[in-house]
């Protein structure tokens, strides 16, 4: 039963994931496993409610395209440094020992070596979205797990870039005769020795476009303050750099990453990663709905035990492979197992990579659906596999390591400071100045054009959007800072993030008393009016200047502020109270006065009583 309008196969694919992802949450088996389960459904080997999932796997890979733009944007040259070694060594050791051990296993069966070659490259990446999905939920990432386990995956989503280029150079037939796959290309009407120079013509381009034009274009777009137009032109330029690329016969992936890369410095990453991350999920977990309806039910069907030996032939060499990389690499051996668990099944780029790899006849369809089963059942596994291990294995083990903070980007921050002004500059300063790990976000455009170039880290967005807070590590957090001079937008953060993050502590910047109440009443643990103790300080300094000591100037200080706090605890119940409120405050404001005179007059004839004691032993001597 199919149909060819767009409209229900758009109401088919949304409607199968919308209810079998959550249930495959339920039973944690994991977002991607649900999509992969709700393609199988709708597939033409079940339901049969949707035509040919290649109709739609054109679009969905584009959610491919938005992940590796998002995978650039993470790949800044601080966190490659600081990663090294388990990016380019761990991930390298891993690359090359499971593809040469796939690779033999696929001569063992009788495959030419190009395409055993392929086949082991191709299943030697994993899926990025499980691991990392499975891991977090076992509370394994926050660790030396979690940190090899990226570091390997991170190099996997790099060397996706050069297999691209790779595969159909294995090609078993005349390379006229391949079809890349990627839609029109302008380099056919081009001189052969013109071609090359037109692939280096748009790649610079790409370099020198997200260099030197796309900060300014963001500049410009930010400062209309509108979101959706902000939005738009984030994947504009995703669009457009995929559309260059293509059109000069090269992977559209290629160029999302360079344009991601060229703006991981930016101040607007954050930004666009709030932007593109909802584009990104949809279109991915359309692209497995796809890939669900395009396994071959019917081959697993009648050669169930091929296809059951091959997964777990596939599973048992990566572990292996992936452990003894660990192994060489000093890690410990029950790290360097659950790391290979983890990373032992098949990865989402590899159904990219087979249809590049049968695009360019490096490998037979029907090899092609065999893998693809392969793969898929593979990633179906892995969130049972780790569950397994870790009950039967890590459960076991009674001396637990302390969970390591991982270097990714800034790391998990212990604050977030929305608002990087004159007032949460100081903040700022002062907890860096105690070694705590802070990250800033601000939404002038100008004010942060201007603190960077004193060498500070701001990036640029709205703070009341619960996306971008979660981007910036507010799950993670312990301390939100909101310091921005908006009142509403204030008080809109914080009550957003109290709901959002009700672990968060959260201090804010109040404009005066009546902004203060409301900002507790939102939900803020502390407030601190703006201009309240340099009032204060500056009184104490005019009553130093009008003749009074240092000491009694300063006693007056903190006499005034311990009176004050205790009036505006008072006042708290009454503040949002106008008739109450003022009324409550002229009569406390007389009575506030009157102590304080009493005080000082206290405090004054203990100084006399103290003078005239000293006086007979002055005497004395």
């Amino acid at each position: 039963m199919q149909s060819d309008s767009l409209l229900i196969q758009a109401l088919v694919y949304l409607a199968a994931g919308v209810i079998s992802v959550p249930i495959a949450k339920r039973l944690g088996l994991g977002s991607v496993l649900g999509y992969l389960i709700a393609g199988v459904l709708v597939g033409p080997f079940l339901l049969d409610l949707v035509g040919e999932a290649e109709d739609v796997m054109s679009f969905a890979e584009f959610g491919v395209v938005i992940l590796l733009f998002l995978i650039g944007l993470e790949v800044r040259p601080a966190l490659l440094w600081r990663m090294r070694t388990t990016i380019f060594g761990l991930g390298l050791a891993q690359l090359l020992g499971t593809a040469a051990l796939l690779g033999a296993a696929a001569l063992a069966f009788g495959l030419d070596w190009r395409v055993a070659l392929a086949v082991g490259l191709i299943l030697a990446l994993s899926s990025t979205a499980i691991v990392l999905q499975s891991l977090e939920e076992r509370g394994l990432r926050q660790g030396p797990v979690g940190e090899s386990a990226f570091g390997v995956l991170l190099f996997q989503d790099l060397a996706v870039i050069p297999l691209f280029t790779l595969l159909p150079l294995l090609a078993l037939s005349p390379v006229g005769d391949v079809d890349a796959g990627h839609g029109a290309s302008l380099l056919g009407d081009l001189p052969q020795w013109a071609q090359p120079l037109a692939v280096i013509a748009a790649v610079a381009a790409v370099v020198v476009g997200g260099r030197y034009l796309t900060r300014p274009l963001f500049r410009f777009i930010a400062a209309a303050r509108l979101r959706e137009i902000f939005t738009a032109s984030a994947l504009l330029l995703v669009v457009a750099v995929a559309a260059l690329m293509e059109l000069v016969g090269l992977s559209p992936a290629l160029g999302a990453f360079l344009a991601g890369v060229l703006l991981a410095e930016s101040e607007f990453r954050r930004e666009l990663e709030t932007d593109i991350e909802p584009f990104r999920g949809l279109l991915l977990g359309l692209f497995f709905i796809t890939v669900g309806a395009g396994l071959d039910l019917g081959l697993v069907a009648r050669q169930p035990l091929l296809i059951a030996g091959l997964v777990i032939g596939l599973m048992a060499l990566k572990t292996a492979a992936m452990y003894v990389a660990g192994r060489l690499f000093r890690h410990r051996p029950r790290n360097a197992l659950t790391s290979a668990v983890a990373l032992a099944q098949g990865g989402e780029f590899a159904f990219v990579l087979l249809g590049v790899a049968v695009g360019a006849a490096v490998i037979a369809p029907e090899l092609s659906r065999l893998l693809t089963a392969v793969i898929a059942l593979s990633m179906a596994v892995t969130p049972l596999l780790l569950g397994a291990h870790q009950r039967f294995v890590l459960d076991r083990v009674e001396a637990r390591e302390e969970p390591e903070r991982l270097p990714f980007d800034e790391g998990d921050p212990d604050a977030i400071v929305a608002g990087f002004g004159r007032f949460g500059q100081i903040a700022t300063r002062l907890l860096i100045a105690n070694g705590f790990n802070v990250v800033l976000l601000d939404s002038g455009i100008d004010q942060i054009d201007l603190i960077r170039r004193f060498g500070w880290r701001v990036h640029y967005g709205d703070a009341s959007r619960l996306d971008l807070l979660r981007t910036a590590g507010a799950e993670k957090a312990r301390l939100l800072i909101v310091a921005i001079d908006d009142r509403d937008k204030a008080k809109e953060i914080v009550e957003a993030a109290k709901e959002t993050f009700p672990h968060l502590t959260i201090i804010a910047r109040a404009y005066d008393r009546r902004h203060a109440y409301e900002l507790l009443k939102a939900g803020a643990d502390e407030v601190e009016r703006e201009t309240y103790e340099s009032a204060l300080n500056f009184g104490r300094t005019a009553l130093e200047r009008l003749g009074l000591s240092e000491r009694r100037a300063l006693k007056a200080a903190v006499l005034f502020r311990d009176h004050d706090q205790a009036l505006f605890d008072k006042l708290r119940n009454v503040a949002l109270e106008d008739e109450r409120y003022v009324s409550a405050s002229r009569a406390s404001r007389e009575t506030f006065e009157r102590l304080i005179r009493e005080e000082m007059q206290r405090l004054d004839d203990e100084d006399d009583e103290d003078e005239a004691g000293e006086a007979p032993r002055r005497l004395e001597a």
